[in-house]
């Protein structure tokens, strides 16, 4: 009689046996995993994004000392950054200037000081409300176009061609779209800030029982000239981020039309908190070296 053991009917003892169950990652190992992932992604990203602003600056130091700076392609992108920028300037700037009235006004009007209304506002504006604004108006119209722009060539493969033809994409592409950005930020600050302070002279003289000789004679009581060019001078550092942010996020784009739009994304959200980020560190360094004055 056949012996119907399981070595007998050709299975092996090991065979039968049941299956050990596989050790799964941890949640603190998967944490850690994707936090380790993040920080070093977002270090080789501003890595990358220092060098190409190094490049571009020397690229254009090189093509302003050879006379080949692109300065069709730069006007081109100046008037494409005002078309973009200027009404949405003004209908942000008139909301800015309206609350600050109103909130300024409430607490000088509980102490009794209704007549630094045009001190408080001008201060608000000028040092925070309008550098962030122009901030955020570049992030959001001009630094999104340019990640578009530059990321459909990429996909099209025209920066390759430009390369091999012997055509830099810093000097063609990057270099005009850092002046346009350097130039119509401080054009657009000041913009903001005029329309911003117009309309909170508006709501203080109209409602709150503030008389126009007061709102502009104490309008420089907080605000010096050195506000107005520190003011100018965060305007320029931020459309540095929103310019360089732009062309590295476009310049890097693949994957089809996925990656041009995965592109426009992280430029808008990298430029919105670099905006807020960098505003942060520059108040508490002015704070700290030029603290405000009454004058």
């Amino acid at each position: 009689m056949a012996d119907d053991s399981p070595t007998t009917l050709g299975a092996s003892p090991t065979a039968l046996e049941a299956p050990r169950p596989t050790s799964r990652p941890s949640m603190f190992s998967i944490v850690r995993a994707n936090f380790s992932t993040t920080v070093v992604d977002s270090l080789r990203t501003s890595g990358r994004a220092l060098r190409l602003l190094v490049m571009s600056l020397v690229a254009l130091v090189e093509d302003v000392a050879a006379l080949r700076l692109q300065w069709k392609e730069t006007l081109y992108q100046i008037w494409f950054m005002i078309s973009v920028t200027a009404v949405p300037a003004v209908m942000i700037a008139i909301p800015f200037g309206v609350v600050m009235a109103i909130q300024v006004g409430n607490i000088l009007n509980q102490l009794g000081a209704q007549g630094l209304a045009g001190a408080a506002s001008g201060l608000s504006i000028i040092a925070q409300a309008s550098p962030i604004a122009t901030g955020l108006l570049l992030g959001g119209a001009a630094a999104s176009a340019i990640a578009a722009d530059l990321g459909a060539r990429t996909i099209r493969e025209e920066t390759d061609a430009m390369r091999v033809m012997g055509i830099n994409p810093l000097n063609r592409l990057v270099v005009p779209r850092l002046l346009a950005a350097w130039i119509v930020a401080p054009m657009l600050n000041v913009l903001i800030t005029i329309v911003a302070v117009v309309s909170a002279y508006m709501v203080a003289s109209g409602t709150q029982g503030v008389t126009p000789g007061s709102f502009w004679l104490t309008f420089g009581a907080f605000t010096r000239p050195l506000d107005v060019w520190l003011s100018l001078a965060k305007a320029v550092i931020f459309g540095t981020i929103i310019a360089v942010i732009g062309c590295q996020r476009g310049l890097e784009a693949k994957g089809g039309s996925r990656g041009v739009a995965d592109a426009v994304n992280a430029t808008v959200v990298l430029s919105v908190v670099l905006i807020f980020v960098v505003n942060l560190i520059g108040a508490q360094m002015v704070t700290m070296f030029w603290p405000t004055q009454l004058g």
